[in-house]
């Protein structure tokens, strides 16, 4: 756990170069940046809301790390559970108990499925999941925008912009507190880092997508079905991103799919999923962090006078330390355990129970 907080120390250290470069004072901002996330019972709000679909799209990426599988689909994946979302929440009248639950489910299912296609290719050709997944957001992208552009299929009629018609009010997540934007999504995001923890820990079918993940030809010798596991695998990292957009939808106002809404989550959640060393718990933390910083920059850009791109600029180093951890063990002079030349992401936060 020690490597991920020094890479943010170190990040925090650099960024306050580009800051002072910029002309600002970096404490000034950094004191701005804590204050937009956690200065107020809104602003704590804010963070939350920001942090909750990289929890989830996280989640999704982690599960398909941990199968020895890259997603990069999920900004796509995400765009196909949100727009799933919108067409059964507006499908149909029924009671919350029954709409809500079910378009939750068709959110996670469209992601899902989406992102079975790239696992399929992988397992029945050895098609690359990055490449075919990055086709993959193109499709998703491209198509979504058309169907809710000019006089695309799903566009509201009355707007004068590329959105889609609200959910009906059955379909949308309750709010935790009253006269808030704080909707019940956290709760789900929660759920969902406890049970990816228990799948991939506790359950026959984790020890299967972990050990495909080290080792193919294990996994084989074992009598573990391979090709099987492969598309499940992106199936369940694409249900988790789908289920992301869901929330988003059902969750905010005005409960509708813009073009621009969950633009830049999905890949995010990549950076998150690294920065979490692929555990849930370190996700969650990681989610929180990347959400706080969102919700901060506005405050930091106001009050320090800070281009907001600072911010990119901090996650990117965030991101590059974790990575390159070998550069923070040297900084710091941290021990490289054993003979390793380096250490493998998912030891940073335990890698949880083997």
């Amino acid at each position: 756990m020690g490597v991920p907080v020094l890479a943010i120390f170190t990040a925090l250290v650099v960024a306050s170069i580009a800051i002072l470069i910029s002309g600002s004072n970096p404490i000034q901002a950094y004191l701005a940046l804590a204050e937009g996330a956690f200065g107020s019972v809104d602003s704590l709000v804010v963070t939350i809301i920001k942090s909750t679909p990289l929890l989830i799209a996280g989640l999704g990426v982690a599960v398909a790390f941990r199968g020895g599988l890259f997603n990069i689909g999920v900004e796509g994946q995400l765009f196909v559970g949100s727009i799933a979302t919108v067409i059964v929440g507006t499908a149909f009248h029924a009671p919350a108990y029954i709409h809500m639950p079910l378009t939750l489910l068709a959110g996670t299912l469209a992601g899902a499925l989406w992102a079975a296609i790239p696992g399929y290719l992988k397992a029945k050709s050895g098609a690359n999941e990055v490449i075919t997944t990055i086709m993959t957001n193109y499709i998703a992208i491209r198509v979504i925008t058309w169907s809710v552009g000019a006089r695309g299929p799903l566009r509201k009629v009355t707007s004068v912009v590329p959105e889609t018609k609200s959910i009906f009010e059955s379909a949308r997540l309750p709010d935790l507190i009253a006269n808030s934007r704080l909707h019940a999504g956290i709760l789900i995001a929660l759920l969902m880092a406890l049970l990816i923890y228990l799948l991939l820990f506790r359950t026959t079918l984790g020890i299967e997508i972990r050990t495909v993940g080290m080792n193919l030809h294990a996994a084989r010798y074992a009598g573990i079905n391979v090709d099987r596991t492969i598309v499940l695998t992106m199936a369940l990292s694409g249900g988790l991103a789908g289920l992301a957009g869901a929330i988003q939808v059902m969750g905010l106002p005005p409960y509708n799919f813009t073009t621009g809404f969950n633009v830049g989550y999905g890949f995010d959640s990549i950076a998150v999923a690294v920065l979490g060393s692929i555990h849930p718990l370190g996700i969650t933390i990681a989610s929180f962090l990347f959400g706080a910083m969102d919700a901060g920059a506005r405050l930091m850009q106001l009050r320090a006078r800070v281009p907001i791109e600072i911010i990119t600029i901090l996650q990117g180093l965030i991101l590059m330390f974790v990575a390159a951890n070998q550069i923070i063990r040297s900084i710091y002079h941290i021990r490289t355990r054993g003979n390793e030349e380096s250490i493998n992401l998912t030891q940073s936060w335990g890698g949880g129970p083997e």
